[in-house]
């Protein structure tokens, strides 16, 4: 049988990330992924899901990162405290991998900290962990030498390991390459973030893996079942084949 990883509406969501968990290039912060995820989590529901956002731009997961000094800090690992516990999420979205793989850090080394993370999370509070892959990028070298340490195998790379990781803690993964398609036009000309249309299809793939295994999210739909006011009339439309 389906695995039903969830049968609760959502309360709280935490997004824990990167520069494109924080907006990105998004052109207001309703059009950021996160947001257009909570709204759709909240149109199901019978009440809304409250979202804080955690995202920080030029983030890494760890200390152990090379590129730590360079980055947006605090790392994730630093930051859980504050940023994720205080929350008491019962939805948690951990977004990292483009800055450290871009950043240099060892793939084994990223999915050791990855797993120590959601450790962690689930040593102070109980949420369901969603774990993207790496977005799509179109250019890089951005950045400069500090940066410039990845390509799409390497992004590749980390997308698998991701859903390694996944799998083995009991996260549900989501593919965001897969998303992407390797489609240019959802990339912001910088040729790193999502602009707003990847943002869409960020908040779109993560909100269809959580309707696939979480059946909270089919409740108030199922309760609305039973009471649908007849709605539909196609009578104009046979009218005018005279049938």
């Amino acid at each position: 049988m389906k695995q039903d990883w969830h049968n609760k509406e959502f309360e709280c969501l935490v997004t824990l990330g990167e520069s494109t968990t924080a907006g990105g290039w998004s052109s207001s912060r309703e059009r950021c992924w996160a947001s257009r995820l909570s709204v759709l989590i909240s149109d199901v529901q019978s009440q809304p899901v409250r979202l804080i956002n955690s995202g920080i731009g030029a983030n890494v997961i760890s200390t152990r990162s090379p590129s730590y000094e360079h980055s947006g800090k605090p790392a994730g690992l630093e930051r859980l405290e504050k940023h994720v516990f205080e929350h008491r999420p019962d939805l948690l979205i951990v977004s990292y991998g483009l800055n450290d793989a871009r950043g240099g850090t060892p793939l084994a080394q990223f999915a050791e900290d990855l797993s120590i993370l959601v450790g962690r999370v689930r040593d102070n509070c109980a949420p369901l962990i969603v774990l993207p892959g790496p977005y799509f990028m179109t250019d890089f070298s951005v950045g400069g030498q500090v940066w410039s340490h990845a390509d799409l195998r390497l992004f590749e790379q980390f997308n698998r390991q991701i859903a390694s990781v996944a799998d083995t803690l009991d996260c549900l993964f989501v593919d965001l390459l897969a998303g992407y398609d390797r489609t240019p036009w959802l990339v912001h000309h910088d040729g790193v973030h999502a602009n707003d249309l990847g943002h869409l299809v960020v908040a779109h793939r993560i909100f269809e893996k959580l309707l696939q295994n979480c059946s909270g999210l089919a409740r108030n739909t199922q309760a609305l079942e039973e009471s649908i006011p007849p709605w539909r009339d196609e009578s104009t439309l046979q009218a005018d084949y005279g049938h």
